[in-house]
């Protein structure tokens, strides 16, 4: 299949495949293993898209665990990747909380966290708790790919290492304002970064605020 968003990088496990895939979702193709992050129905018709291998899902929220969209990629042998949240609804292969690793196909994957600060519901709760839902870094031999999930600028950015790619939510209420989009490009360092998650979008503005050796990718 062709993919008219994807973009290509050679890393030391093979040839890397990244394909935006709408709001938070992403696929990425590593020579002939098909990884799925958050696959959503809403944003992307998923006919013909290759089979998972492999889900990760950053949190249960209906635009992150959509079964709609799983019905077309799931096979009898995918596996399943979450945090504790989702053995609710899925048997997950492997559980993973803030902080744990796991390598899988070669391919390490850390949880890091995913979590709201400032923007709370009504009743004074975030709208991502600390720890209910991950990050992911997944470190494709010598690339290392940063999928932020609904977060806003959080301290724990500091802690992520050298970042080659990243795919950064960016909306209100619900994760980055553009400040705080444009602070975490800024402070993960990634050359080369997806906005993801948003409904709208200043491209211009972007780009300028984050300067020229930082490639912004769009869906």
């Amino acid at each position: 299949m062709i993919f008219t968003t994807s973009q290509q990088f050679s890393t030391l496990l093979g040839l890397l495949t990244i394909i935006p895939a709408g709001h938070g979702a992403v696929c990425f193709k590593l020579e002939d293993k098909i990884i799925y992050v958050d696959p959503y129905s809403q944003t992307t018709d998923y006919t013909g898209y290759p089979k998972a291998d492999i889900v990760f899902f950053t949190h249960d929220h209906f635009d992150h665990y959509d079964t709609k969209a799983l019905k077309h990629l799931v096979t009898a042998k995918t596996m399943f990747v979450g945090p504790p949240c989702m053995e609710q609804h899925l048997t997950l292969e492997k559980t993973m909380n803030n902080g744990d690793s796991w390598r899988w196909e070669n391919i390490d994957i850390r949880a890091v966290p995913a979590y709201n600060i400032l923007n709370k519901r009504p009743d004074g709760q975030p709208f991502h708790p600390k720890g209910y839902g991950n990050g992911y870094v997944f470190t494709f031999g010598d690339i290392k790919v940063y999928v932020s999930g609904d977060t806003e600028l959080i301290p724990e950015m500091d802690d992520l290492g050298p970042i080659d790619i990243a795919l950064l939510a960016k909306n209100l209420p619900y994760t980055m304002s553009d400040d705080q989009f444009v602070q975490a490009v800024k402070k993960i360092g990634a050359r080369v970064v997806y906005p993801v998650h948003y409904f709208e979008l200043d491209k211009a503005a972007l780009e300028k605020a984050v300067g020229e050796k930082v490639k912004l990718i769009y869906q």
